[in-house]
């Protein structure tokens, strides 16, 4: 076995697969682009869903990658095993439709036991097989793998939802009975016991089946084009290859593991402070990079929570001042032999790392200040659990420092109440996220039409054309009417792809006329066009004459362009850390999403817009050229980050602004007249989105935005004025928290003026509204002795009756649960008065008592129903005047039980 450095790995994984014929994929961003389905890009295949379901046919069959990834589900073991990771890198070698097993595992053995590759004794090789894919094991075996170094496992099939699935086969390397000290040899792979001796490297699937709800997978249909989907650790590779104990004892950690050594003064010697906070900046360097962004929701959340557990585990090595953005420039030097964008985002996202530690550090500090003033006030000598997990959760303020401020004053924690709250919210996390690796099912039809289809398009929107295809619901047929796909030996209508939107037009023939109302692209790149035929016929083989609706067309070059100069304004307004996060470009409007650092403010907005105009004005001409993209890239072109291209690409220069686009454009920046921005609103995790407009479409646009934004900045600023009304009397002042987050002074003379002021409102709502909460949970939390005083005892049961006015629901119920967990044999009965009704919750831990009969009794009281559980029970009532009685009746009813 050759002894390689991690980028020799990776670089020798590459070249064996360019040898192989594979085209060398780049790394895409860890941000997904155009990929709802991902928080982030977390193996190699993601970047290459479009192509493994069939959507799109790609250049090259095979490809090859070194892909970044980020994965979080196991953050609590990273640091503690040698090889979770939040980040790493998964080498991957692909084929859509093209060689299949015999190629796979042939080429596995050689680039791993080849002398000119990896070099690896075969010997040290383990294989595991599903149990049915004799085909395989014979493989393996004819390769020279020993029978008994072969493991049948039921584990070995890969399955995620419905779409493409099927068998695999995973390698792992035989580290020696070193790492075996029970001698269990390969039992631990038989049982799938977590061991460090034998170490999985690379796993390779065979994507053979259409998995399908309801049917049994021996019953799975064949997929009409087989795929290989593979994956193969690097950090693992190295490990191994380096002959090292762990992963962080790689050159792929001690940089930043030696650095941490220098600042803290501490010696390594495994420390699992260390192995956390070399892995995770490792994520935050490369996620901050590719424009993801800290914040309170989806993946900021996420790069916040990895950010914010590394500089607690740099306390535990004395650091107690922002140092993780010190580590920002170590990884971006070690790193960029192959991801050479590190070192210009280094400053910038050192920046944003060093303001994100002095942040947490004042959390840290504030949680600990309310940790001391429930302590100071309380007799309980115990930390109840929603104490602990309203620190952990709102001030970020760590179980461990709980448990250490707490025992100074001899207090104890409920850590097992702790975390079972902790497993509540994970599980509300794991059912919000969008992490879906499943895959669309093919359509063999589309995928198996390869006929050539020209479009002409750019030059021409008109044509006769030759009709060579026609998809009716997804079946390629000879003939057909009604709504049908028609496509045409040379076309002029642009396909829906890179955002902006795909033509409509018409379609001739025999002097009947029939509108084009969309064009999409197949999987082999043809523009089909979905036309509205009506009784008419039409037959492969007609020919048509097809037009392309201009006034449409001409719409839709406007807002693009305009997409392009609104691209590079931000750029030069805002900064150049702003990377395109996706858009759409129609005949009416333009969406763009950008990542900024804040909410952009008034001025900034204005000026972006009064820049954009004034690019119209120069009436700059947009010249439009196709290049190698090795040229291309010296004009310093901007792309969409995560977007493939090929080796000859498409220049859409306008002096201002040079960018990799397939659109359509304009021919003058002239033309598109004016440019006026309607409004902007963040989508979450430090993503903007701004919607425009173009030439004859302000007018219109804007009429609908003014129509529309003075009822909601109204009805924003009363709902905010409301919520600070309903604080104040329940003793909660949310007046500071108001103008922290509001800009005074906004105009509104102006339109832009308007849409930026209710986006700001819209912005300062949701933040009023989640402060509230948060002070609410608080208070609610810090004041649950004042309801522990109402429990009355009854032959040794705890007894809480009470009402609470205008109380959320959910609060109510969390209240409910926290006051039972209290109360050992008790019985809580809640009822929450609102405006016309009331809501009657019990929670009941007492034999002999119904909690479904209680709330039932007290429903019907107040002319409602309901009932439920034994154990718990809601119901609502009409009349809020019969309250009182109800409760009586309640109290009356386990009185006489008892």
């Amino acid at each position: 076995m050759k002894k390689l450095k991690s980028y020799e790995i990776r670089q020798m994984w590459l070249d064996f697969f360019k040898s192989k014929g594979h085209d060398i994929m780049p790394s895409a961003s860890l941000v997904p682009v155009n990929d709802p389905t991902l928080l982030w890009i977390n193996a190699g295949v993601a970047p290459l869903k479009k192509f493994f379901d069939g959507r799109e046919i790609p250049k090259n069959r095979r490809m090859v990658n070194a892909q970044k990834s980020i994965r979080t589900n196991d953050i609590d073991n990273v640091g503690k095993t040698a090889r979770h990771h939040t980040f790493f890198e998964m080498l991957g070698n692909f084929s859509i439709g093209d060689y299949f097993r015999e190629e796979a595992l042939t080429w596995a053995i050689e680039i791993l036991t080849s002398e000119k590759w990896f070099g690896f004794d075969i010997n040290k090789l383990y294989f595991t097989i599903y149990p049915d894919d004799t085909a395989s094991l014979n493989k393996w075996l004819e390769l020279g793998v020993p029978k008994s170094h072969i493991i049948k496992l039921e584990g070995n099939f890969w399955e995620i939802g419905e779409g493409p699935c099927g068998p695999d086969t995973e390698i792992f390397y035989d580290r020696g009975v070193k790492y075996d000290p029970q001698n269990l040899g390969i039992t631990m792979l038989e049982n799938d016991i977590e061991n460090d001796r034998y170490i999985e490297i690379w796993n390779i699937v065979f994507s053979q089946f259409n998995a399908k709800a309801g049917v049994e997978r021996s019953e799975y249909k064949e997929l009409p084009s087989k795929n290989i989907d593979t994956g193969m650790g690097l950090e693992r590779m190295a490990c191994i290859m380096q002959e090292v104990e762990t992963n962080y004892d790689t050159d792929l950690f001690l940089p930043v593991i030696n650095e941490v050594e220098k600042l803290t003064g501490v010696k390594y010697t495994g420390q699992m402070a260390f192995k956390v906070i070399a892995d995770h900046i490792r994520s935050v360097t490369f996620a901050v990079s590719d424009g993801a962004m800290l914040s309170n929701e989806g993946r900021g959340y996420v790069l916040r929570r990895i950010l914010r557990r590394a500089v607690r585990y740099g306390k535990k090595l004395g650091m107690n001042e922002p140092f993780m953005y010190k580590l920002v420039v170590i990884v971006a030097n070690y790193m960029s032999n192959y991801y050479p964008y590190l070192l210009d985002t280094a400053s910038s996202v050192a920046k944003i790392i060093k303001l994100e530690e002095e942040k947490f550090l004042l959390t840290l500090e504030t949680g600990e200040k309310k940790l001391l003033d429930y302590i100071n006030n309380t007799n309980d000598k115990v930390i109840p659990k929603e104490i602990a997990f309203l620190l952990y959760d709102t001030f970020g303020f760590p179980l461990e420092l709980t448990l250490e401020v707490a025992a100074e004053y001899d207090f104890t924690v409920d850590e097992k109440g702790f975390k079972e709250e902790l497993n509540k919210q994970k599980e509300l996390s794991r059912n919000a996220r969008s992490d879906d690796q499943s895959m669309n099912s093919q359509n063999k039809a589309m995928m198996d039409f390869t006929m050539n289809s020209e479009f002409i398009g750019y030059q021409y929107l008109k044509t006769k054309a030759e009709v060579i295809a026609i998809f009716k619901d997804g079946e390629k047929v000879d003939k057909a009417n009604g709504d049908c796909l028609l496509v045409f030996n040379k076309t002029v209508f642009y396909a829906e792809s890179g955002g902006q939107i795909g033509d409509i037009g018409y379609i001739k023939i025999n002097d009947e006329i029939k509108k084009v109302v969309n064009t999409i692209k197949l999987p082999n790149s043809q523009h089909a066009s979905l036309v509205q035929l009506g009784n008419l016929t039409i037959e492969v083989g007609d020919i048509l004459e097809i037009s392309v609706d201009t006034e449409f067309r001409s719409d839709v070059c406007c807002n693009h362009s305009a997409t392009h100069l609104l691209n590079e304004a931000l750029r030069k307004v805002l900064g150049k850390h702003v990377i395109q996060q996706g858009s759409s470009v129609t005949n009416k409007t333009l969406r763009f999403d950008f990542n900024n650092f804040t909410f952009p403010t008034k001025e900034e907005i204005l000026a972006v817009e009064k820049m954009v105009n004034e690019e119209i004005a120069k009436k700059q001409a947009v010249v439009i050229k196709e290049m190698p993209i090795g040229e291309a890239k010296k004009m310093d072109v901007q792309a969409v980050f995560g977007e493939k291209y090929g080796d000859v690409v498409r220049v859409v220069d306008m002096s201002f602004s040079k960018e990799l686009c397939g659109g359509t454009h304009v021919c003058n920046t002239g033309d598109i007249q004016r440019f006026a921005i309607l409004s902007i609103e963040s989508k979450g995790s430090g993503i903007f989105r701004i919607e425009a407009t173009t030439n004859n479409n302000v007018v219109e646009e804007l009429d609908k935005v003014l129509a529309n934004v003075n009822q909601e900045i109204g009805d924003l600023e009363n709902k905010m004025t409301s919520l600070i009304a309903t604080a104040k009397k329940e003793g909660i002042d949310l007046e500071y928290h108001k103008e922290k987050f509001i800009d005074g002074g906004l105009s509104y003379q102006a339109v832009i003026e308007k849409a930026v002021e209710v986006a700001a409102l819209r912005e300062q709502a949701k933040e009023l509204d989640k402060t509230y909460n948060k002070l609410k949970k608080n208070k609610n939390c810090l004041l649950i002795d004042n309801y522990l005083d109402m429990v009355y005892n009854v032959k040794g049961y705890n007894i809480l009756v009470l009402s609470l006015e205008n109380e959320e629901i959910d609060i109510t119920k969390d209240l409910v649960d926290r006051l039972s967990d209290r109360l050992e044999k008790s019985i809580v009965f809640i009822a929450d008065i609102l405006l016309d009704k009331v809501i009657f919750i019990c929670k009941n831990k007492i034999d002999g008592l119904q909690a479904g009969l209680l709330v039932k009794e007290a429903a019907i009281m107040t002319k409602g129903n309901g009932g439920g559980r034994n154990d718990f029970a809601q119901a609502g009532g009409k009349d809020i005047s019969l309250v009182g009685k109800a409760l009586e009746r309640v109290q009356e009813i386990i009185g006489n039980k008892l």
